[in-house]
């Protein structure tokens, strides 16, 4: 499903679903992809599971990159098929070329996506923090112009992403979220990989309770 974009507010949400593989096990999830940019040009946050539902979104406008904030097969099983269509060029941290092998074993990403990093989306300029834990090349994207982060899998309504998997760390999680993303103005909205937008106002005052608890 779509919602319908707000024309003050350059961001579009789509939803897309299909399953998420790792160590071994599958799990049926729904994928938050991100379209940010004008009526011109944009950029695609995280191609998942279904291009060409992704193209229908992106309309006319022209792609200019597909911004992957980590490589789990549901952030990415979109975007080689969607960059084939479009000629844009797939970003990613390399740190997270791991992931990235296991679902595309003979493809590279394009070019990487490293800390401080700004990229530019229909007038929006997007800055790349590196916030590994979920996965070691996590990263999120903020807009500070418009007080938004999109932090992929790093941060949830209710708390960090989940560590309990291969390749993921619960002590780098908190760290990079204490220091990368608390760190923004309260009023900061997040728009997460997975379920509902929150705010760093929000979340910031549970960080005791999610080390206390542990996940």
């Amino acid at each position: 499903m779509t919602e319908p974009p707000d024309p003050a507010i350059p961001i579009d949400k789509l939803v897309t679903s299909g399953v998420f593989r790792l160590d071994g096990g599958e799990w049926d999830v729904d994928n938050n992809v991100w379209i940010v940019g004008d009526d011109r040009s944009a950029v695609v946050i995280d191609a998942a599971h279904d291009h060409q539902a992704i193209a229908r979104a992106l309309g006319d406008r022209e792609l200019m990159a597909i911004i992957c904030t980590h490589a789990h097969n549901d952030h990415i099983n979109a975007a080689a098929q969607l960059a084939d269509l479009t000629d844009a060029p797939i970003l990613l941290h390399p740190d997270d070329g791991v992931l990235w092998n296991m679902v595309y074993p003979d493809r590279e990403p394009d070019a990487p996506l490293l800390q401080g990093e700004r990229l530019q989306a229909g007038g929006v300029e997007l800055q790349v923090l590196h916030t590994p834990g979920h996965a070691p090349g996590a990263v999120c994207l903020y807009a500070p112009e418009l007080g938004v982060v999109f932090t992929g899998d790093t941060l949830f309504k209710g708390g960090p992403g989940a560590t309990g998997r291969s390749h993921s760390d619960f002590p780098t999680i908190i760290a990079s979220i204490r220091d990368r993303l608390l760190t923004l103005p309260a009023d900061t909205v997040v728009h997460t990989g997975h379920g509902e937008s929150t705010t760093i106002g929000a979340e910031a005052p549970h960080l005791e309770e999610w080390l206390a608890r542990g996940h």
